[in-house]
């Protein structure tokens, strides 16, 4: 996976084109999708997809005059920064909130990608027409936003901006929920195997207490080193890796804490109380910030992590 800093002007110029596709094929599957509930935004959809048509062929055009007929093959995939977006157009019918917020983030992004590449380019054509795009992505981002407008209902009109609102799951809730699934459940099978195998508390503490640390060092150096921010606007890299270490390190450390005590029954017995609040905290924020059904997300944290659970014991029993 490339880094954005590392792409030539062809390059850059190269995966604009391979966005604006894609972005093209997103719009016109979601006009489709919305086309028998909400047909009029069905029809602003199948219109930002022929602009994006569009923008896709004057860069092919700008493409064509400074290096020729050969496009390379680059996507979002190959260079980091992007947000891997869900992909809800797949279905046969949508929900219009989920798909202005994703349209809104969609276009924020690219905003930001030609933002970049604006800074990276002396280039007088080029730069004319990267201009020409962020100001196109602009008026993208204020249809989708008058989408909300004219389909939410008043309260959800006055809930605070949506856009500091992404921000703040994507910078924060996200790395920080990703190191608590991690944490709680990656360190169940150590530490209850250590448990029902030694029936020693200071023992079973001493692993509980290495798998969190351990889990929380390696995540938050993952997270720190996936994304540097400068495309998707998640912020500094290493914040986000901080959140995502210490939220690891804090879900292992939950269930690892009652082995403090000298009682190994009543220890296992309050540490198995917090695995179950852990799971259903985690399920809750699922459903608060992600778009994720509160019992799909129950079923699918809950039985993820009594599998491990039960996999510890049952290695610690052996």
């Amino acid at each position: 996976m490339r880094d954005f800093t590392s792409l030539t002007d062809q390059e850059i110029l190269a995966l604009a084109i391979s966005l604006e596709e894609e972005h093209g094929r997103i719009y016109a599957d979601y006009a489709h999708g919305l086309a028998e509930t909400f047909p009029a935004s069905a029809q602003v959809f199948r219109d930002m997809a022929e602009e994006e048509n569009e923008h896709r062929r004057w860069l092919i055009e700008l493409h064509r005059r400074r290096w020729g007929e050969h496009i390379p093959l680059i996507r979002r995939q190959d260079v980091k920064g992007f947000v891997k977006h869900d992909p809800i157009w797949m279905g046969p019918h949508l929900d219009l909130e989920k798909v202005r917020v994703q349209a809104e983030t969609i276009e924020y992004e690219t905003r930001r990608f030609y933002q970049k590449a604006l800074e990276r380019t002396s280039d007088a054509a080029t730069r004319k027409l990267l201009g020409d795009l962020i100001a196109a992505e602009d008026k993208h981002v204020s249809l989708a936003q008058a989408l909300g407008e004219k389909h939410l209902t008043e309260g959800a009109k006055n809930e605070e901006d949506e856009a500091a609102h992404r921000m703040f799951v994507l910078q924060v809730v996200q790395p920080g929920l990703a190191g608590l699934m991690d944490g709680s459940v990656s360190t169940l099978a150590p530490l209850f195997a250590a448990a029902f195998a030694t029936h020693n508390n200071h023992d079973t503490f001493l692993v509980g207490l290495a798998a969190s640390v351990g889990a929380g060092i390696s995540m938050g150096m993952a997270e720190a080193m996936s994304d540097d921010g400068s495309l998707t606007g998640r912020g500094s890299p290493w914040l986000r890796g901080g959140i995502t270490g210490l939220m690891t390190a804090v879900g292992g450390l939950g269930h690892t804490v009652p082995y403090l005590l000298s009682d190994f029954k009543m220890a296992t017995t309050l540490a198995v109380i917090i695995v179950f609040i852990e799971l259903w905290a985690i399920a809750w924020i699922r459903a608060r910030y992600m778009d994720t059904k509160f019992m799909r997300a129950a079923f699918e944290v809950v039985v993820g992590g009594l599998i491990v659970f039960a996999a510890g014991i049952l290695i610690g029993s052996a």
